[in-house]
């Protein structure tokens, strides 16, 4: 079983920058490669990043390539999602999830457990 608790959303201008956490409950999370997701109003969840267990291979969408870095800290049970010259196309509600079975991926179907979710709002 893990957890799942993000923070860090909110309002900013464009081109500005948030960082967000996701603090993760449980033994398996050190071992479990995790994810970023975002869901605009009316649009169907979208893939943003995702990093290994070790945190050696990381991976983006295209959209956020070159803006967002992703990173984990296995000795917090912690991961984060570092977004700079954020843009009004950003503005979602912002899932990390967990991938328990190591399968490894950029779809809904491969990750086992889901935060809550944090609103991100860019304003132009």
């Amino acid at each position: 079983q893990v957890q799942l608790v993000e923070s860090g959303g909110g309002l900013v201008q464009a081109g500005g920058s948030l960082r967000l956490s996701c603090a993760a409950s449980g033994r398996t999370f050190s071992r479990s490669p995790m994810g970023w997701f975002r869901q605009a109003p009316g649009k169907e969840g979208e893939f943003v990043a995702a990093i290994s267990w070790s945190g050696g291979s990381t991976y983006y969408a295209d959209s956020v390539k070159g803006r967002f870095t992703i990173s984990r800290d296995n000795a917090k049970n912690t991961v984060y999602l570092q977004m700079n010259s954020l843009k009004p196309e950003d503005t979602a509600v912002y899932y990390c999830a967990a991938d328990v079975f190591g399968r490894g991926g950029n779809t809904v179907r491969e990750y086992d457990y889901w935060g809550q979710g944090t609103q991100v709002t860019v304003s132009s």
